[in-house]
């Protein structure tokens, strides 16, 4: 694991400058920077969203390429149902020539739903999962995808997480699939984080809104992997936190750093009626990467990026499953 001194020793943002300026900012509480990295070492690894076919998928990997952006994770937001057998198979196939994880969501989901409470002023109970027919359509979802060699599954109900937690548990879905929150129910305490980890998310979105104590307090209480946009969605805010990438890393780490875009149209859920706008945005989330990755680089804060290929979370803490026979 990566000592607080390496963590520290790269150049902030202005820095020289502002310093000969007499501007120059308040050194760095090493106590602040998380003590957590991935399992086979690294603090941070990237993270491609929103790429909802295999066109779009193939469009990634080759701006990739182009680009020289490292992909751990690539993961799609319309959901499994959407997606042909055929379709997934695809996207499978081409992730794994690459050892690059694929990320599929599962189920329907409240803003897709007939319930009226989520377009209501208070949003009611939002993305959750409504009734026991909207629960069995997402393990419906989680055992085709993993049946066509998906590993990782995008869940937005607590309840939906249990399930499928236990599930893998028990065998029912394979052991080694990873359960990731989405950021539409994003944790925003420490306590609630907790509990997503120990409910059985191996990887946990939080809002892009978060301030770097928050992710501190964090750090303090669960070492499970964070998900966070460095552009997000106007959806979730358009925030943009391009300039504290590398204190992001340092505070929240281990974490999936996300190429998001703002000021685009939505896509969810995805269909051929939406092609020119889903290979567009898909290009562009990718040169957002190669953005962010070139500012850490300037900063000296490049390193410790966790090995392409590694997807584990590491041994997390969990509520006991009982009767479960994995």
């Amino acid at each position: 694991m990566t000592t607080d001194a390496s963590v520290t020793a790269a150049r902030r943002p202005g820095e020289q400058a502002l310093t000969a300026l007499g501007l120059g900012a308040p050194a760095l509480d090493p106590a602040d920077a998380s003590a957590h990295a991935f399992p086979g070492g690294g603090r941070w690894r990237t993270e491609i969203p929103s790429c909802e076919g295999p066109e779009a998928l193939a469009v990634v990997l080759k701006e990739s390429s182009r680009l020289d952006v490292p992909i751990h994770r690539i993961s799609q937001g319309s959901g499994v149902w959407m997606l042909t057998d055929a379709e997934i198979t695809e996207m499978v196939d081409a992730t794994n020539e690459r050892d690059i994880e694929l990320c599929l969501f599962t189920g329907p989901r409240g803003t897709w739903d007939i319930g009226g409470s989520v377009r209501s002023d208070s949003r009611g109970a939002g993305l959750r999962a409504r009734g026991h027919d909207a629960v069995a359509g997402c393990v419906e979802d989680a055992v085709r995808a993993t049946e066509l060699g998906v590993t990782c599954l995008l869940v937005a109900d607590e309840g939906v997480l249990w399930t499928l937690h236990r599930a893998r548990q028990a065998g029912i879905i394979p052991a080694g699939t990873t359960l990731k929150v989405s950021a539409l129910v994003g944790p925003v305490n420490p306590a609630s984080y907790a509990v997503f980890e120990h409910l059985g998310a191996d990887s946990v979105n939080v809002p892009s809104d978060l301030t770097l104590d928050h992710l501190t307090e964090i750090r303090r209480v669960s070492g499970a992997p964070m998900d966070m946009y460095i552009e997000a969605p106007d959806d979730l805010g358009g925030y943009i936190r391009m300039y504290e990438v590398a204190e992001l890393i340092r505070r929240g780490a281990p974490i999936y750093l996300k190429f998001g875009l703002s000021k685009a149209p939505g896509i969810y859920p995805w269909g051929t009626h939406l092609r020119d706008v889903t290979l567009d945005t898909a290009r562009e989330r990718v040169r957002r990467g190669r953005l962010a990755l070139d500012l850490l680089a300037r900063h000296g804060a490049d390193g410790d990026m966790a090995p392409l290929g590694s997807r584990s979370p590491g041994v997390l803490n969990r509520f006991p499953v009982e009767g479960a026979t994995g």
